[in-house]
């Protein structure tokens, strides 16, 4: 059965306009099932037993590959980028509409692509599943009504070990209702996977740096830091080249993703000065590579905590582009911190505080307060929400405008 993905109305909205989607993001996160949904006919260009028919085409008559019932998916496009050539021509030539989709794990090399696409391929990315569309969000809260500051109630069904079983599981679609121990392997077979297949030279070296990323998770982190943890904790000295050159595989393959800083004063330089934290695309991905289980992070609620910022991190990007907008984090001059900072297309703003526990949201609250009053809205304008998005049940306004935000009650 298919479980509907927030992506779904961007892709419709799209292909409506243009002749082509790009469905882009990590391997596992459900890209190919989503292409089906909206899609006519398909070539794999990853089935084995195609391969040689394949080569052909792509030395012989690349635009054979389009030859089928419209709209026409391409599953793993970046194995024969000369598709993406022979699509933008032919979107150049009919003018037509919503005529294919492609899927793709990696981003290929820039120099294999003869044209950017820009006016026919429009791009959507995937991640692994948010917790209302697994189905484990009671979805009572939507971002709507808190953007038009509404009152809110909500309840969510899960608990502390629920949230531990869910970020050691992961988002991953095939994981989704298994009830066994087998559920938690995904995200070790994803890891095993990236380390074996991706990196031939030294895998224990990009293990490493796995690890350190896993360490520094929901930090701003730089190079130098992750450097000198690789060699300090894991007794490996790895260069600055190699390293940027792992850093740079792990975004390509959508494994690592960056949240830029912001200080809301658009000509400070300050912002720029400051690293993004890096966040992985899944919060399993690090518990997979710090070998934890759920027990393990109920002993150590520090972890926890920062595991569950990446979950909830995940979540927010997942609704945040469905209004085409972006999620950053504040800090300015005196140090002063917001965990995101959740801003719309249509420059609507808002700022949230991500705690794992109900006793830190009266803390979380008056921070929020504190921030507004420090922002200057002559330069960016007044929030027009203020959050606390919590592990913990209830979801309601507080007296003081402050949202309550069960993770477990969230939906876009």
């Amino acid at each position: 059965m298919y479980l509907p993905r927030v992506v779904d109305k961007e892709i419709d909205e799209l292909m409506e306009i243009m002749g082509a989607v790009l469905i882009e993001g990590c391997k596992w996160c459900g890209k190919s099932t989503t292409g089906l949904k909206h899609s006519k006919s398909v070539i794999e260009f990853q089935n084995p037993d195609k391969i040689k028919e394949y080569e052909e085409i792509k030395n012989t008559q690349p635009s054979l590959f389009l030859k089928g019932d419209k709209p026409r998916m391409f599953d793993e496009w970046q194995m024969y980028p000369v598709v993406w050539d022979s699509i933008r021509t032919d979107v150049d030539h009919s003018q037509k509409k919503g005529q294919y989709i492609l899927t793709g794990s990696a981003r290929p090399s820039e120099d294999k692509i003869m044209h950017t696409g820009t006016g026919r391929i429009s791009r959507v990315l995937m991640r692994p599943m948010s917790l209302y569309e697994s189905g484990e969000s009671t979805g009572e809260v939507s971002f709507l009504d808190i953007l038009e500051g509404k009152d809110i109630s909500g309840v969510s069904k899960l608990s502390i070990e629920d949230l531990a079983n869910i970020i050691v599981r992961g988002g991953w679609p095939a994981s989704i209702g298994i009830k066994s121990e087998a559920k938690y392997r995904f995200a070790k077979e994803y890891v095993k996977s990236l380390v074996r297949e991706k990196v031939k030279k030294n895998s224990q070296k990009m293990l490493n740096v796995l690890r350190s990323l896993a360490r520094n998770t929901s930090s701003p982190v730089t190079i130098s830091t992750i450097k000198e943890d690789v060699k300090n904790n894991f007794d490996d000295d790895i260069s600055r080249p190699t390293l940027i050159d792992y850093l740079n595989t792990l975004e390509q393959l959508y494994i690592i993703e960056d949240v830029n800083v912001t200080n809301l004063n658009f000509r400070s330089k300050y912002a720029l000065r400051t690293k993004p934290k890096k966040y992985f695309v899944d919060p399993s991905i690090a518990t997979a590579i710090l070998e934890m289980k759920p027990n393990d992070l109920i002993q150590d609620l520090n972890t926890f905590g920062f595991l569950f910022e990446t979950l909830c991190m995940r979540d927010l990007k997942i609704y945040t582009q469905s209004y085409g907008g972006n999620i950053t984090f504040y800090r300015d001059e005196k140090d002063n911190e917001v965990d995101a900072i959740f801003r719309t297309s249509s420059g609507k703003w808002g700022a949230i505080e991500i705690k794992l526990g109900v006793g830190y949201i009266d803390e979380a609250a008056n921070n929020l307060l504190k921030f507004k009053e420090r922002v200057d809205i002559k330069k960016c304008g007044e929030p027009v929400f203020l959050a606390v998005i919590t592990g913990s049940n209830y979801s309601y306004k507080r007296e003081d405008g402050v949202y309550v935000v069960s993770i477990g009650t969230l939906k876009n």
